[in-house]
């Protein structure tokens, strides 16, 4: 090979390898790109929706669906637990949901059942004292902890107690009624938790 030609090979092998280090960046950035368009786990985690099916849910029962890591409990509430809750308004210290009423209960949930739709309850299984998880004590008769118990929840960790409605009776060391998620209902039988839509 001529010493002319040594300037021409030097340059073709530097084209090849810029083309080939062009070539790797461009699908270093696509697949970035295009991963950034699905939706990741950890989005999920920090309050991406989730899509909850109550379709079998009894009258009287409870589900529990995961949302942002935490346990949202929907419980499809008889008549006779929304007669219980009417009753309760004198036993729980803030029945009308007007302490920190953006933190803790929207807007359209700021009624007696605190509900949009008054068979369902949708709230946030943790308790507002030190993060317990209360327990769902439903059937009525005498307790340990109250003698005419119509129903609700317990928290075993400090003895917190909400009503059916999730909201903390008087003088207990839960400060606050149980969250309500953001939430919607997409058909009678579906409900997005984590998006409310203004509580359509």
């Amino acid at each position: 090979m001529s010493d002319s030609s040594k300037p021409n090979s030097a340059r073709r092998n530097l084209v090849i390898a810029s083309a080939c280090a062009g070539g790797a960046a461009a699908v270093g950035t696509a697949v970035p790109f295009v991963a950034s368009m699905l939706p990741s786990e950890r989005a999920e985690a920090l309050g991406a929706p989730v899509e909850a099916d109550i379709s079998l849910l009894a009258p009287g029962e409870m589900t529990i669906f995961e949302w942002r890591g935490q346990p949202v409990w929907v419980v499809r509430r008889t008549k006779e637990m929304l007669d219980e809750i009417k009753k309760a308004d004198s036993k729980v210290a803030d029945p009308k949901s007007e302490r920190k009423k953006s933190e803790l209960t929207p807007e359209y949930a700021r009624n007696e059942f605190r509900s949009i739709k008054p068979e369902y309850l949708v709230v946030v299984g943790i308790c507002t004292h030190l993060g317990c998880s209360p327990q769902a004590k439903f059937k009525p008769g005498p307790e340990a902890f109250e003698s005419d118990w119509a129903g609700g929840f317990y928290c075993p960790c400090h003895g917190s107690l909400f009503d059916l409605a999730g909201r903390v009776y008087k003088n207990k060391p839960a400060p606050d009624n149980l969250r309500v998620p953001p939430y919607t209902y997409l058909s009678d039988t579906r409900i997005l938790i984590g998006e409310d839509k203004k509580g359509a």
